[in-house]
């Protein structure tokens, strides 16, 4: 694994101004996509990733932060870059269904239209192995929203290995399910709150039998850097206003 970017860190509802889930993993044998939330054409584009790099894009699960950049991607990729190799994308169980209902909500129908390139569908079920484009994905269930078959992974993507959980709450297995991977990437945007408690707990135990060191909670981001920037602005701009106001007008009267 030469190079993991963090492309999309929020959540669904655009936390921190922050673009959706979306994980750019480059290695010796390839590129891919770990979930494609809305903003990751975007967030690409900012981050100066060519499209063209990415051979699969695997889905955790179907919630719009987590695939619904995926039509956008696939008409990008046809007219902006005259995309000529194969694309797969992988995911649970009926991904490509539900990968068109979703372009067809959105207007962006896949069907009935010719192709510059293959697009290839894979599904993947907790406890399989597959392999898909240059990477080797092994799949497991994780505790979500049953209705959008929520999924992990552990990837292989070169010597290394990521392990990643989409959207979970905590459950017992899940030290087991990544134990041993080189870069474990879970989602938890809530953990330090006090809704949670049970999933704090669990993953402090996680840490302790793994031997897996928590994450600094907010470490920093390129998305997060220009964030910061735009709030550093912002406050400069509400003390012009306030030392504006505060000085008396020169049209005001004694």
């Amino acid at each position: 694994m030469s190079e993991v970017v963090f492309v999309g860190t929020s959540d669904a509802f655009g936390a921190g101004g922050r673009r959706q889930s979306a994980v750019f993993a480059r290695g010796e044998r390839g590129g891919m996509l770990i979930d494609c939330g809305a903003t990751t054409n975007t967030g690409l584009s900012a981050l100066e990733i060519p499209r063209d790099e990415v051979d699969v894009i695997l889905v955790s699960h179907f919630h719009g932060d987590h695939f619904g950049g995926i039509p956008g991607f696939l008409y990008a990729a046809l007219y902006a870059d005259r995309r000529r190799h194969a694309l797969e994308i992988a995911g649970p169980p009926e991904i490509e269904a539900r990968v068109h209902a979703l372009a067809n909500a959105m207007g962006h129908h896949l069907g009935n239209r010719e192709w510059s390139f293959p697009i290839r569908y894979r599904e993947i079920r907790p406890g399989e192995t597959r392999e898909v484009g240059p990477a080797t994905i092994q799949a497991f269930a994780t505790a979500h929203q049953l209705e959008a078959h929520p999924q992990g992974y552990r990837i292989q993507l070169g010597a290394e290995s990521i392990a990643y959980s989409g959207d979970t709450g905590w459950f017992e297995a899940l030290p087991r399910a990544v134990a041993g991977s080189g870069l474990f990437i879970c989602e938890c945007p809530r953990m330090r709150g006090a809704r949670f408690p049970s999933l704090a707990r669990g993953a402090a135990r996680a840490s302790r039998r793994s031997r897996l060191r928590s994450p600094d909670p907010d470490p920093p981001r390129r998305d997060d850097d220009r964030s910061a920037r735009s709030d550093r602005a912002r406050d400069r701009r509400r003390r012009i206003r306030r030392q504006a106001l505060s000085r008396p007008s020169s049209h005001s009267t004694p």
